[in-house]
């Protein structure tokens, strides 16, 4: 399967500052956060990042969950 846009311009229409959902509390910090891998669409590259500089995400099942969204949303 070839994923068409990144996890990152997935994780942008999951934002909405009145969901207090955990993927969405995700995706509003990470458009706050510069130095995301924005082009990445490698689980194992945006984890990696996460768990060094992911101080805004209390888990990281909340990216795991995420990232299947984003897989299940260009399937």
């Amino acid at each position: 399967m070839e994923l068409r846009r990144s996890f990152y311009q997935f994780l942008m229409t999951e934002r909405n500052p009145n969901n207090h959902s955990e993927v969405a509390e995700f995706a509003n910090n990470a458009f706050y956060d510069h130095s995301f891998p924005k082009q990445s669409k490698d689980y194992d590259e945006i984890s990696r990042y996460l768990e060094l500089n992911g101080g805004y995400l209390p888990s990281m099942l909340i990216f795991d969950q995420a990232y299947q969204l984003y897989l299940d949303s260009e399937a």
